[in-house]
């Protein structure tokens, strides 16, 4: 019964109501501990109210960053088969996503992930500000979508597979000038009141000339933010072994699990050159960071009051793509729909619960090429992954461009899992260049108001901080 009367409106004509954002009523349900709210607003001259049930509800942004709609079909492809599905697929809810900037066309992951955390435009350059002014969040405050859910009471946490300073969850609770100040961006996280960060960035976290566990400190400035967080009552671990031991005890955890990222993101003829594996040793998966930080969040008495609000970034999704690495691609899509798995088992768990996704754009551009057995002696050589037209020149020629197989160009083409008559085919990836793109990315959603996704239609990124905001505090902005 509750339930229904978190969507139900009603509607008053009236256009001098001034009635803006006010909450003119309370009541306590008698028999229940949860509050009712309802809440007149004023929107185009006529006063809208609507019931709002406050009980403790959570919201899961995850951000699998540069993994547009065709990264997600070929990770279909690979994984289940042609006829299969993937835990991405369970997301029942889904439009398409205009991701634009004020000042561009395409948007970089700072300025993207600025606009998810506060709710308007910004430059393209921006990292938690409009290039390098304060912003006024949609809300009406100065402040990201996540200090106002600390502010509020909710349990909060920011978890990646990237460095710690990187955008995608950084921007929630840093402010810079630039980029580039990472130094800056890591002291702002660790002092940002966040219970859980997950992520890798030890070297942005020790002055130069420490030696960590991972590696040396770059920091100039001669602060030590390990010491400052277990100054703050952090327990800190540094691998996925460490982190399993304080699951169930530690209710303030900060893991850094590699110097940077927690991959090696790189073309696959360098990894193979260097030696180097795809993803760090000992570092946990998106899915086991999710796991955990939810276990732990849920155990903090905010979370039974208020709810949680969680995001969370796999980095890899977009650093391989840029990198156009196919077999790195696959592997962090295959942890990102790992984590997918997660994140539906938490709602199924705790059914108010939103789980909203989407990227800000698509990494490389990442397509494939699987005709029949015949077709596909066209991109092979002696067996081995070749070339493809990919565009004409200045004199009308097309220019040919490799293609990656199992490991990169000139290796052996993919296998698609079998489809449902147990058929297996081959194929090639291709890359459209190694930047960002924009276009072919799509919002996804289940669980607690997830329908807002597809009754818009199509979702800009300023709706994904409406969304959440709507969802966390009940207020339709």
């Amino acid at each position: 019964m509750l339930s229904e009367l978190k969507e139900r409106k009603v509607r008053f004509f009236s256009s001098t109501s001034g009635l803006k954002r006010s909450a003119i009523g309370l009541v306590i349900a008698a028999m229940t501990v949860v509050c009712l709210i309802f809440v007149i607003k004023e929107i185009n001259g006529k006063a809208e109210a609507w019931w709002w049930v406050e009980e403790p509800r959570n919201v899961i942004f995850f951000h699998p960053d540069g993994f547009g709609l065709s990264h997600w079909n070929s990770l279909r492809f690979y994984l289940a088969g042609p006829d299969g599905r993937l835990n991405w697929d369970k997301l029942p809810y889904m439009a398409p996503y205009t991701g634009h900037m004020k000042d561009a066309v395409t948007a970089s992951s700072h300025g993207g992930a600025t606009t998810h955390a506060f709710g308007v435009k910004v430059a393209r350059d921006s990292f938690g500000l409009d290039g390098h002014e304060e912003i006024t969040a949609l809300s009406g405050k100065n402040k990201s979508i996540m200090k106002e859910a600390i502010e509020y009471g909710f349990a909060t946490g920011l978890i990646g597979t990237g460095c710690l300073t990187e955008p995608g969850t950084a921007v929630f609770v840093a402010s810079v000038k630039e980029r580039g100040m990472r130094e800056e961006i890591a002291r702002q996280v660790i002092e940002s009141g966040v219970p859980v960060i997950l992520s890798g960035g030890e070297r942005w976290l020790l002055p130069k000339g420490v030696i960590g566990r991972h590696g040396e400190g770059r920091r100039e400035d001669g602060v030590n933010l390990i010491d400052r967080a277990k100054e703050l009552g952090y327990t800190v671990v540094f691998t996925r072994d460490e982190l399993m031991e304080v699951r169930d005890t530690a209710d303030k955890v900060l893991g850094v699990f590699a110097s940077g990222h927690t991959f090696n993101d790189k073309r696959e003829e360098i990894l193979r050159a260097e030696g180097l594996p795809l993803f760090v040793p000992g570092s946990p998966t998106m899915a086991e960071m999710s796991e955990v930080a939810l276990e732990i969040l849920s155990r903090n008495p905010k979370a039974a009051q208020n709810g949680i609000f969680l995001v969370a970034e796999h980095e890899g999704t977009d650093n391989f793509g840029n990198n156009a690495n196919a077999k790195g691609s696959f592997e962090a899509g295959k942890r990102a729909d790992e984590a997918f798995g997660v994140f539906i088992r938490f709602i199924e768990e705790k059914p108010n619960t939103l789980l909203i996704t989407t990227a800000d754009s698509t990494a490389g551009g990442k397509h494939i090429l699987g005709e029949d057995r015949e077709g596909m002696g066209r991109f092979l050589v002696g067996g081995m992954t070749g070339s493809a037209d990919i565009n004409s020149d200045t004199v009308g020629r097309y220019v040919r461009a490799p293609l990656d197989g199992i490991d990169g160009a000139g290796t052996f083409h993919f296998m698609a899992a079998p489809d449902k008559n147990d058929r297996s085919w081959p194929f090639v990836v291709a890359w459209a260049t190694r930047h960002d793109l924009a276009g072919g990315v799509v919002v996804r959603a289940k669980g607690l108001n997830a329908e807002m996704v597809t009754q818009k239609g199509v979702v800009d990124n300023t709706d994904i901080y409406r969304i959440m905001y709507y969802t966390l505090f009940g207020e339709k902005l």
